[in-house]
């Protein structure tokens, strides 16, 4: 039989038409129009593909959308005066500095200063801390699209033994932590896996939903899952060129071993990558709505 295909470019795609109808909404019904800025210090070149993706992406969505892009040697008191400046500004309503930023400069101490309520990214510590209390707030992009193909798959989470392998503020917590909420795509019981755990195998077999963010290809080969598992696999890893120089990418999951034993997997690329844009956009349309009132 094999496994089904989790697109997260398909549902990506859907995810987008449904918020294109609603920023044509908010504009027509109540004069509004979502915005967001993006801060980009330094030339990285994954950073700029990531900006400029956000960028393009807000204008098919008829989102409002401005871009700074600032030299490496930006001062942190510059950037922190221009997250300010962003704060104050009823245009924006989400603010994203892209990551990672210069040496010099102390990235928890800008993330911080962004306002909360226009923390699209759900880095702040008060987005966290809502997110652990299960109250409303923005989601980390990546674990949120996560739950979004779980559930549009129709993945049955409550009760599954769900095993998250990696422990990182962006995937590998939040993503453990929504997955145990009472909750659509939640109600599920949780291992996390990292570096030191000692049998790594023994908690993979277990998992009727493995959810995979380590950093290192091919790291989950067949013989660690079981039969009928669903696997997310949310690395991208760089393994190479074609003879065009186009990068060659694979997942933390070997996709080939894996494929014919689970029941649904998501590729790479196309599976998790896709989700992550779209939720950003998903959070910057909520912000608007959360500022007018809606």
């Amino acid at each position: 039989m094999g496994a089904k295909i989790i697109s997260g470019t398909e549902t990506a795609k859907s995810i987008r038409e449904e918020l294109k109808t609603e920023v044509a909404e908010l504009k027509e019904k109540h004069n509004v129009v979502p915005g967001l800025v993006t801060i980009l210090v330094g030339a990285d070149p994954a950073s700029q593909v990531y900006v400029g993706a956000k960028e393009k992406t807000s204008k098919v969505l008829g989102i409002y959308s401005e871009r700074y892009d600032l030299p490496e040697d930006t001062s942190e008191e510059d950037l922190l005066a221009l997250v300010e400046k962003c704060n104050k500004n009823e245009k924006l309503h989400g603010i994203l500095v892209q990551l990672p930023l210069p040496k010099h400069i102390n990235e928890a101490k800008v993330l911080y200063a962004i306002d909360p309520d226009k923390d699209v990214d759900g880095f702040h510590p008060v987005n966290v801390g809502k997110m652990v209390l299960g109250e409303q707030c923005f989601l980390p992009c990546t674990p949120h699209g996560i739950l979004e193909l779980l559930e549009r798959s129709g993945v049955e989470t409550s009760g599954a033994e769900t095993v998250v392998l990696g422990r990182s503020n962006i995937v590998g917590k939040p993503i453990a932590n929504l997955m145990i909420q009472k909750r659509a795509s939640g109600n599920a019981t949780v291992t996390v896996c990292h570096t030191r755990t000692a049998d790594m195998k023994f908690h993979t077999k277990r998992a009727d939903i493995l959810i995979v963010a380590v950093g290192v290809p091919k790291f989950v080969t067949g013989d660690m899952v079981k039969e009928g598992v669903v696997v997310i696999d949310v690395g991208v890893n760089r393994i190479g060129k074609t003879d065009t120089g186009k990068a060659i990418l694979a997942g933390d999951v070997d996709f080939d071993s894996v494929k014919d034993k689970a029941s649904a997997i998501t590729p790479v690329p196309g599976g998790v990558g896709p989700m992550t844009i779209t939720m950003l956009m998903k959070n910057t349309v909520q912000a608007a709505k959360q500022a007018a009132g809606l």
